[in-house]
């Protein structure tokens, strides 16, 4: 009998609830992973990811009613990296001084209030 190797598999536990979390490849289909170690685990997806440990045959089952067929073995990172946004200072006018054409601005520094259909339309 072959011996089943087994993975940690990431999960999501809500309530009493565990589900298998998916990722998506580059090409943009779903896909499970799962890692040799926990180590390699929490390397890569942070110390708190709950993980359980399936055999490749057992998370296969799992995952092809979604239609998930892809099993991914110790993923690698590769997101590009993320960049702080920077921040300008908002450059504000005095009440009642005119705007860039001119033209004066009643009301100026006062906040404005939009609905939130207004706010979808823009």
């Amino acid at each position: 009998m072959a011996r089943v190797v087994v993975w940690h598999v990431p999960v999501t536990v809500t309530g009493r609830t565990t589900s298998l979390r998916l990722f998506r490849l580059r090409d943009g289909r779903r896909c499970a992973v799962g890692f040799s170690s926990a180590g390699a685990l929490a390397e890569l997806l942070g110390p708190e990811q709950a993980a359980v440990e399936l055999g490749e045959p057992a998370l296969r089952a799992l995952t092809a009613p979604l239609g998930v067929d892809e099993l991914v073995l110790d993923p690698r990172l590769v997101a590009a990296p993320v960049v702080a946004p920077t921040v300008t200072p908002a450059v504000t006018a005095a009440p009642g001084a005119p705007s860039a054409d001119g033209a004066a601005r009643p009301g100026a520094g006062r906040p404005t209030t939009r609905s939130a259909a207004q706010l979808q339309r823009r």
